[in-house]
């Protein structure tokens, strides 16, 4: 284990509890625009696939036990544990396996909406969730449609700045 790398990831996961707070205040909407995802998605660009694993492990629980958001309450912060922990991780094999950036990130989008859609069907098997198909649909895809071209937008500007910074020398934690 880097050190460098859990410096980063842990940077990774500070800011994904403390992007979403700043978007509520602003009163921007996280369900809309989804601010914890940026961070995740970002450390496993950057950090690999096993820090982005982690970093969207760790994100929702501290920003759960820190700000109540996620909330506990099923299957809001299941769902998302599962859904960045998929992300992070996918985004790190995708990319790390050659993929053109945009490919991974649609690919870890891809892999973070099954995983969403694994638990919510678990939970309806076994726990007596109650959550229609369309709810899935509309709350996950469709009201995070701006989020979604945010994260296209700015994910690979920043990757690719992270790694023109590193090509430079500037960093020694990647």
């Amino acid at each position: 284990m880097q050190v460098a790398k859990v410096i980063y990831g842990s940077f990774f996961v500070a800011l994904g509890v403390v992007l979403p707070i700043g978007f509520h205040l602003l009163q921007f909407g996280g369900v809309v625009f989804l601010p914890m995802h940026i961070p995740v998605l970002l450390a496993g660009f950057i950090l690999g696939g096993r820090y982005g694993l982690l970093v969207g492990l760790l994100t929702p629980i501290l920003s759960h036990l820190f700000t109540g958001m996620p909330p506990l309450s099923p299957p809001m912060l299941p769902m998302m544990i599962v859904e960045l922990a998929c992300y992070g991780l996918a985004a790190g094999m995708l990319y790390r396996g050659g993929r053109n950036i945009y490919a991974a990130l649609i690919g870890a989008m891809i892999v973070g909406r099954i995983g969403t859609g694994v638990v919510l069907y678990l939970g309806t098997l076994f726990l007596g969730f109650h959550i229609p198909v369309w709810a899935f649909i509309s709350g996950g895809i469709v009201k995070g449609i701006p989020g979604i071209v945010v994260q296209l937008f700015i994910i690979p500007v920043l990757v690719k700045a992270w790694e023109k910074y590193n090509q430079a020398g500037g960093s020694r934690g990647s």
